[in-house]
């Protein structure tokens, strides 16, 4: 669902370190040029395949934070499940927060893949090493958050996985087809949600406003910092990990999102926003990066809140995961005696 956090690395002070080059020996030399041909040659790189501890690291980093994104992801919009103002768009929430809760489990397999087991990346997110993004450490304020979230947000988060469908590695790439698939309808069912809500009275047109203006800066900051001050970008473009730069990802979605706000009726909140016919693009102002990083670094509004939820989660359902594994046991035990 969202992308932001994959420039950020698991680290508590903030801002992401270089990865270190490590000597390879002659013959791993010879795996690396094979797995530099495949790069080059636009292939796939699969799990078994040999791969640089380095770019093992970065998967495993970026497809964790993904998955974590996604299961956070479901708490802003879980607590209007209850609130929806119609059986319909309860109906509608309750399946994007099931989508949420499936794109997480795709992304935990697919991170598995390279080596590392799905105890180990929640213990990483549950003590707050672990980023997810930033995006979800603000209030849903009132119903209308929650449309703002499927046009904006997740409009956000299909500009930025598109791309990702062509990752060098498989197993990534295969899941965030279906991923996209489904983001593409969270997208359609919080614009048409909105378009409900401005066609309403001016208290809703006003939720509608209001909604936007807290959200906008927000979703911009999602595609990550500025090229200059984003040290992963050029080595994951390199690798096929990432395909577009951040700044052209954020310019993209400016472009495809104005005309959207257009038809909705709907002002941005940038009194720098103005097309430039030279360019054939939109400019837009200052995002304002100090509170971005103040977010990630776990002082945002409900960066406390989301973890200790998730972690309260984890912790309550551990006697399903005991039961399954006793079953899971017992099954065994019977398949072998049969055996016998």
């Amino acid at each position: 669902m969202y992308t932001q956090s994959f420039s950020v690395q698991d680290q508590a002070e903030g801002k992401p370190a270089g990865l270190k080059a490590v000597p390879l020996s002659e013959a791993e030399q010879v795996l690396n040029n094979r797995f530099e041909a495949t790069i080059d040659a636009d292939g796939k790189i699969e799990p078994r395949d040999w791969m640089p501890d380095a770019y093992r690291k970065t998967l495993v980093r970026q497809i964790s934070q993904h998955a974590h994104s996604e299961i956070v992801g479901m708490l802003p919009e879980g607590n209007w499940i209850s609130r929806a103002p119609s059986l319909k768009r309860k109906a509608i929430l309750i399946a994007k927060v099931q989508d949420e809760g499936g794109h997480g489990l795709y992304l935990y397999s697919a991170a598995e893949t390279l080596g590392t087991s799905r105890d180990q990346m929640l213990a990483a997110l549950h003590s707050g090493k672990a980023k997810y993004s930033s995006i979800f450490n603000y209030p849903t304020l009132n119903w209308a958050d929650v449309g703002v979230i499927g046009w904006l947000v997740d409009g956000a988060a299909i500009m930025n996985q598109i791309p990702l469908c062509r990752c060098s590695y498989g197993p990534y790439a295969r899941a965030m087809i279906r991923v996209c698939k489904e983001e593409s309808f969270h997208q359609r069912q919080g614009y048409e949600a909105l378009l409900v809500m401005m066609r309403g009275n001016d208290e809703q047109k006003a939720m509608v406003q209001d909604a936007v203006n807290r959200w906008w800066w927000k979703c911009l900051a999602m595609f990550g910092p500025p090229d200059s001050d984003s040290p992963h970008s050029a080595q994951g473009m390199r690798w096929g990990i990432k395909r577009i730069s951040n700044d052209d990802l954020r310019q993209k979605f400016i472009d495809a999102t104005v005309p959207q706000a257009q038809v909705l009726g709907v002002s941005l909140p940038d009194p720098e926003l103005k097309w430039n016919e030279a360019r054939g693009h939109w400019d837009h102002g200052q995002i304002d990066w100090d509170e971005f990083w103040a977010t990630v670094n776990g002082n945002g509004p409900c960066n406390k809140e989301r973890l200790a939820t998730r972690v309260k989660a984890h912790n309550d359902g551990q006697w399903v995961r005991d039961a399954a594994l006793a079953h899971a046991r017992k099954q065994q035990q019977r398949t072998l005696k049969e055996a016998a």
